[in-house]
């Protein structure tokens, strides 16, 4: 985002990343309840790997797809 501010491709994979870094944060907040937090943590931690892979994925076949479950959502404009 910062070496293309203006391209609406660099500003969409800059929002799927800032989207899946706040949905890790509220996991790892989530995963300081005792039990029900740690498997809720667990499950929300593969989906926050598997959500990483997509977007490598799509990011290095150039194509913007939203990420599953969290990328509909726009912080970055």
């Amino acid at each position: 985002l910062i070496a293309a501010p203006n391209s609406p491709y660099a500003k969409f994979h800059a929002n799927q990343g800032l989207l899946l870094f706040l949905f890790d944060i509220i996991i790892a907040i989530v995963a300081m309840i005792p039990v029900v937090g740690w498997i809720i943590s667990a499950v929300g931690g593969a989906l926050v790997l598997i959500f990483r892979i997509i977007g490598i994925v799509n990011s290095l076949k150039g194509e913007a797809k939203e990420l599953p479950l969290i990328g509909k959502y726009r912080i970055i404009k």
